[in-house]
């Protein structure tokens, strides 16, 4: 790993915390709060996130549904424009073609099935904070050019649609846009909203023709200098986008939103929703956990299966975990501003220094993120923090073989880095390395390799 590659953590913008954690990576038990955190904590008060919540009307509550694929592998680069005000009959068509899709059909384009649709337009954290930080900013929106990457059944879109955008273009490799088109048609959004089948790297933005109810010749001049002689529109105002996979980079669509960013988003003044993002690391007590998933394997029906125990050790277990399993601080290890970073940058390497918070056992590490809205009025985020209310992302769980002592005061230094898998890049390759020097426990220099798939 490069020098170059290694997360920088001290230079921070914008503040997003969790309890127990300092910004600049060291062990503190201190931080100051000035975001809008929506999701409340499932702590008792005293043990609550020092933060400024937007309190939800329904308290949401975690659901067992299995994980689901972040991306989808089959595309088809065809796009049309919405023009008329009521689905047309292709369009009908287009959807109940793909409501017969198969199971197999889905291996390939795992994204086209409602059902992922449904978990994420459930998960009330998350669509709640894109449609406060989208409709509570409608000075940036009204009369800008708006690209939505990824638009999925196009909810992101009708907001910014809601919020006065000029134009939104909606760009999506799966099959759920075929019913997404409908949904745009039905809601009166036909003339707003364009919604185009394919990669973003392979399609080009058609140039739309002027309403009659548009804004002064400035603003047209602003949204659409990039205007080319093949009717293709160069640049675009604001680009919103809900990228973020498990683990925040497993399966995630950031590397395409860079490669959106760096074509169409206007110079200097361009916004990105969200812009910043931050993934955190802490240790937990979770030993029932353990003996269910991994230990269980030593053990079936008076026979050895520790074969397969030693491949379930290194696969990241996705799931949800309590605030009051965690045994140390959270710590910053990978800080990401979208309107700079690169596709290399998500390739890291972290220090990192925990610090047990109580006497207890290391059964694992958690993983967890928080993203931000911050070229707003008012910065407003979500997190998906074992402490805050929950996400369909959850939380990553890296179990150890071996369960540690740990004893209140102690340190767990080590090394995460994380790496595209060679064979898949879509897959990550996540190696840690860990010493501890305890009364009880002493690891020195000990590498542990995770593959997330």
């Amino acid at each position: 790993m490069t020098e170059s590659n290694k997360t920088s953590l001290k230079k921070r913008s914008y503040p997003l915390t969790v309890p127990g954690q300092s910004l600049d990576g060291n062990c503190s038990s201190t931080a100051t709060e000035a975001l809008t955190i929506v999701g409340g904590s499932s702590l008792e008060d005293d043990k609550k996130p020092k933060r400024m919540m937007l309190e939800l009307e329904q308290p949401i509550q975690p659901n067992n549904s299995g994980a689901s694929k972040r991306r989808i592998d089959s595309c088809d680069t065809n796009y049309t424009t919405n023009s008329n005000k009521n689905p047309s009959k292709v369009q009908m068509a287009e959807a109940e073609a793909s409501s017969d899709k198969t199971s197999r059909d889905y291996y390939f384009d795992s994204y086209s099935h409602y059902g992922i649709h449904e978990e994420m337009l459930k998960d009330e954290v998350r669509t709640r904070t894109y449609q406060t930080a989208i409709l509570n900013n409608k000075h940036l929106f009204k009369d800008k050019i708006v690209l939505d990457v990824g638009c999925g059944t196009g909810i992101l879109s009708m907001f910014c649609a809601q919020a006065g955008a000029r134009h939104v273009y909606g760009i999506d490799c799966s099959s759920i846009i075929d019913q997404a088109r409908v949904i745009v048609q039905k809601n009166g959004f036909g003339d707003t909203i364009t919604l185009i089948k394919g990669k973003v790297e392979e399609v080009e933005l058609p140039f739309p023709p002027p309403s009659q109810n548009q804004v002064d010749k400035k603003n047209n001049q602003k949204s659409f200098e990039g205007k080319s002689d093949k009717n293709e529109l160069k640049f675009v105002d604001i680009i919103v986008s809900e990228w973020m996979g498990y683990f925040l980079l497993y399966e995630s669509m950031l590397d395409t939103v860079i490669f959106a960013r760096d074509k169409w988003l206007i110079p200097n003044n361009g916004i990105i929703f969200p812009d910043k993002a931050v993934m955190y690391l802490c240790g937990m007590e979770d030993g029932q956990v353990k003996r269910d998933r991994i230990d269980f394997w030593e053990n079936i029906y008076g026979f050895d299966f520790t074969t397969l125990r030693d491949i379930a050790i290194k696969e990241p277990v996705v799931d949800v975990v309590d605030g009051k399993a965690i045994v140390t601080d959270s710590v910053p290890i990978l800080d990401i501003d979208l309107l700079t970073c690169k596709k290399e940058d998500l390739t890291f390497q972290s220090d990192f220094c925990l610090t047990a918070m109580r006497n207890d056992y290391l059964h694992g590490f958690v993983a967890f993120f928080e993203c931000a809205f911050t070229q707003v009025h008012k910065p407003i985020g979500f997190s998906t923090s074992p402490f805050a209310n929950y996400t369909h992302w959850k939380q990553t769980l890296f179990y150890l073989l071996d369960t540690s002592t740990v004893c209140k005061g102690e340190t767990i230094r080590g090394t995460i880095s994380c790496k595209p898998n060679e064979k898949n890049n879509r897959d990550l390759d996540i190696e840690f390395n860990i010493t501890l020097n305890g009364a009880y426990t002493q690891i020195v220099d000990k590498d542990i390799l995770f593959h997330l798939r």
